[in-house]
C-alpha cells in the first residue's frame, strides 16, 4: 500500500519592503505633528502590536528592542537637560530647587541649577517622547522590513548608496546577535560574561566575525561584478545630474513651506515639482546601472493596504494638527491633564491593519513549513 503524499507546503508572498517603511514613517510622521502624550503612547502601542504579531525570526527583526532602549534613554536625557539647565517655560509648581551655579556675562539665558517645575518637566516629556516615538516607528520598520530584499527594490541609480545602508542596518543586528552568543557560550563554561573582563574578552571574537563577514562580503560583491556601470552620452548624464539636484532642492524647499506658515501658498506645489524632477533623474539614472533582479518583490494588494495604512495615519493626523491644534498639541499653562481626541486617536488605529492583512512570518516563501 502507498503512502498518502504529503500536502505541498503553502507558499506565502513576502511583502514588498517598502511598503513597511512607508506604513513606519507614516507613523513617524503622525508623531512628529502632536505633543499629546496619549497620542504618542498610542502610536507607540500600535507600531510594537504590528511588530509583534508580523516580525520573523531574523537578526534585523531582534534589534527592535535595542531601539525601545534607545528612546527610552532619549527620554531620561531630555528630563535631565530639563532639571540640570532648565526649562524656558515659566511654571508655578515648583518640584525641586537646586543649588544655582553663577555664570559669566557671556553665558546670559543659560543657567545650571535653580527651581525645577512641573510645567518645565512635562514639557520635557512631551518634546522626549515625541523623538521616542519617533525612533521606535524606525525600529519597528527595520525589524519587519528585510533589509536585503529592500535593497533589491531601490532604483539602479541608488544601488551603490543602499548597497552601503543595507550593509550598515545589517551590521548592528549581527553585531548584537554574535555579543549574545559568546555571553551565553561564557555562562555555560563558567567564565564572567559581564564587567571589564568580561567585556575584553568578548570583544575580540566579535570583532573578529566582524572582520570576516566584511572580507567574505567583499569578496561576493566582486564575485557579482559589483560597481560596473554603463557607458552613457554626456548630454543625458548632465541633464540627470540637473534634475536630480534640482528635484532634491525643490523637495527641501517645498518641505520647508509646507512645516512653516509663511510658505502655505508654494510649499506643496514646490514639493511635488521636486519630487517629480527627482523621480525623474533617478529613473535616467537608473541607465548606468548594469545588473538584474531575481523574483523581484511586487506591489501587491496587501503592499497597497500596508502601505496606504501608513500614509493615512500621516494625512489625518496632518489634518487634525491643522483644524484643532490644541488637541493634539496640550498645553501645561495652566497645569491640565492631557484628553485623547478622538477621531485622531481613530486615524492612529488605522495603523493596525498590517497586523492583519500582512503575510504571516512564520511561513517563509523560501523555507515554507508543512
Amino acid at each position: 500500500m502507498n503512502a498518502p503524499a504529503r500536502p505541498r507546503p503553502r507558499r506565502v508572498a513576502t511583502l514588498h519592503a517598502g511598503a513597511w517603511w512607508l506604513w513606519a514613517l507614516g507613523l513617524g510622521t503622525a508623531a512628529t505633528r502632536t505633543t499629546n502624550p496619549l497620542l504618542l503612547a498610542l502610536l507607540i502601542a500600535t507600531s510594537a502590536y504590528v511588530v509583534a504579531a508580523r516580525r520573523p525570526d531574523t537578526p534585523s527583526a531582534r534589534s527592535y528592542t535595542a531601539f525601545v532602549k534607545l528612546a527610552l534613554a532619549v527620554i531620561v536625557i531630555r528630563l535631565l537637560f530639563a532639571v540640570v539647565l532648565g526649562s524656558p517655560v515659566p511654571g508655578t509648581h515648583v518640584v525641586v530647587t537646586l543649588p544655582e551655579v553663577p555664570l559669566p556675562d557671556w553665558a546670559q539665558g543659560i543657567r545650571l541649577g535653580g527651581r525645577v517645575t512641573a510645567e518645565g518637566l512635562l514639557v520635557a516629556l512631551y518634546d522626549g517622547l515625541r523623538l521616542a516615538t519617533l525612533l521606535i516607528c524606525v525600529g519597528a520598520a527595520n525589524a519587519l522590513a528585510n533589509p536585503a530584499r529592500l535593497l533589491k527594490s531601490l532604483p539602479g541609480a541608488l544601488y551603490e548608496m543602499g548597497v552601503a545602508v543595507v550593509v550598515a542596518l545589517t551590521f548592528a543586528p549581527n553585531l548584537i546577535a554574535d555579543v549574545q552568543r559568546l555571553r551565553a557560550a561564557r555562562r555555560l563554561r563558567g567564565r564572567p560574561d559581564k564587567g571589564v573582563r568580561g567585556l575584553l574578552q568578548v570583544a575580540l571574537p566579535v570583532l573578529e566575525g566582524a572582520l570576516e563577514r566584511s572580507v567574505a562580503l567583499a569578496a561576493a560583491m566582486d564575485a557579482r561584478g559589483y560597481g560596473r556601470s554603463a557607458d552613457v552620452p554626456a548630454p543625458v548624464r548632465r541633464t540627470t545630474t540637473a534634475l536630480t539636484l534640482g528635484g532634491l532642492l525643490g523637495v527641501c524647499a517645498g518641505t520647508y513651506g509646507v512645516l512653516t506658515a509663511e510658505g502655505g501658498t508654494y510649499g506643496l506645489p514646490v514639493l511635488f515639482a521636486g519630487l517629480a524632477a527627482a523621480l525623474a533623474g533617478l529613473r535616467l539614472g537608473g541607465r548606468r546601472s548594469l545588473r538584474t533582479r531575481y523574483r523581484p518583490d511586487r506591489w501587491d494588494v496587501r503592499a497597497r493596504l500596508v502601505a496606504g495604512s501608513g500614509v493615512a495615519v500621516a494625512a489625518l493626523t496632518v489634518l487634525a494638527s491643522v483644524r484643532d491644534p490644541e488637541a493634539l498639541h496640550p498645553g501645561v499653562l495652566p497645569l491640565v491633564a492631557p484628553t485623547l481626541p478622538l477621531w485622531p486617536a481613530a486615524a492612529v488605529l488605522l495603523g493596525l491593519l498590517p497586523a492583519f492583512v500582512a503575510p504571516d512570518p512564520a511561513l517563509d516563501p523560501k523555507e515554507p513549513s508543512s
